[in-house]
C-alpha cells in the first residue's frame, strides 16, 4: 500500500510564486527518489481555532498563509529510505527555503482507507 508524506508550513503570501517555482524545482528530485506524486495545496477556506488549528499549528504570523501539502510513496520503505537520501544531501541542507523551516510540521503517514 502506498506511503504518505504530509507537510504543514506558513509561506508569505509574498513569497507564494517563489515557494511554487521550490515546490516546482523539487517534484523532479523527489521523483527521481521514488514518489508518485506530490500536491501542494494553498489556504483558502482555513479558520482560526480556538484549541487547535492550522494557523494555529503553524504559529501564522500576518502577513502569511498556510500551506497544505503531502507526497504520496509506493510504500514506507521507499519513503524510508528517500528521507533518508534528503536528510544526507548536501544540497538539501543548503537550500534556501521561502519560509521558516523551523514552523513546518511533517510526518509519515500509513493510509488505513482511500475511497475513490
Amino acid at each position: 500500500m502506498s506511503y504518505v508524506q504530509g507537510f504543514l508550513v506558513a509561506v508569505p503570501v509574498e513569497r507564494k510564486e517563489e515557494y511554487r517555482a521550490m515546490a516546482q524545482e523539487m517534484w523532479p528530485y523527489f521523483k527521481s527518489l521514488g514518489a508518485i506524486s506530490t500536491t501542494e495545496c494553498w489556504q483558502d477556506d482555513v479558520a482560526d481555532g480556538e484549541v487547535t488549528s492550522f494557523p494555529m499549528a503553524v504559529k501564522l504570523e500576518e502577513g502569511e498563509a498556510v500551506v497544505f501539502s503531502w507526497i504520496i510513496w509506493p510504500d514506507a520503505a521507499t519513503y524510508q529510505s528517500a528521507f533518508e537520501a534528503m536528510m544526507n544531501d548536501p544540497e538539501m541542507a543548503d537550500m534556501e527555503m521561502p519560509f521558516d523551516g523551523s514552523r513546518m510540521l511533517w510526518g509519515g503517514f500509513k493510509p488505513f482507507f482511500e475511497g475513490a
